[in-house]
């Protein structure tokens, strides 16, 4: 599982439309609304790099509201969770 953390400025009075549009897309998995000097994060969780470009590139920069975004890519996970199993359906990979 890749994991992106997308930051995103978006036009103040339309932060709960564009969180709501963004949190449609697929490839998105939560979208926060957050104090600071961002709108919104958005946690995007696909399986190949390629993906990230059709769901930031292709999705999320194209919902009505957003200003700019910036992507960061995490590397590694330091968690208690295992988001592989809590996102796998129980099917093998085809790779």
């Amino acid at each position: 599982m890749i994991t992106a953390i997308v930051l995103i400025d978006c036009a103040t009075d339309s932060i709960p439309e564009v969180a709501e549009n963004i949190a449609n897309l697929p490839g998105v998995s939560e979208v926060y609304s957050v104090a600071g000097n961002v709108d919104l994060i958005a946690m995007v969780r696909v399986r190949q790099y390629e993906e990230i470009a059709e769901v930031i590139a292709g999705g999320i920069s194209k919902v009505p509201g957003v200003v700019d975004t910036d992507t960061h890519i995490a590397f590694r996970a330091y968690s208690q969770h295992d988001l592989e199993e809590a996102f796998s359906i129980g099917l093998p990979d085809t790779d």
